[in-house]
């Protein structure tokens, strides 16, 4: 599955140049991951974020969103966030900064 190239970069300019943020290609996307935990993802013209199971719930409860679900299992703690509500900068930008608040809690990998 081919991911959109645009959000992709708008993801990019969002998260900026650090070195602690790498890219890599998974989920049949590519995935943003910081210290080497996925914070975010491009699936299709999907958002995948990284929210933790404490947030999967209220995440969910907000435009645009479902669980994240590859292989027939939800997954918590992920969603997918519909590219439709992501026309906005800042409404990208609220979703790739969860995304990153949630991996930095995490030990680098």
């Amino acid at each position: 599955m081919a991911y959109d190239e645009g959000l992709a970069e708008r993801v990019r300019e969002r998260l900026g140049v650090r070195q602690d943020v790498t890219e890599k290609r998974m989920f049949g996307g590519i995935a943003f991951l910081y210290r080497g935990n996925m914070a975010v993802g491009i699936s299709g013209s999907d958002l995948m974020v990284r929210v933790g199971p404490e947030h999967t719930d209220s995440a969910l409860a907000r435009p645009g969103t479902r669980v994240f679900d590859m292989t027939g299992r939800p997954m918590r703690g992920w969603i997918l966030v519909d590219s439709s509500v992501l026309t906005e900068d800042d409404a990208l930008g609220q979703w790739v900064d969860e995304g990153h608040a949630f991996a930095a809690t995490l030990p680098p990998k």
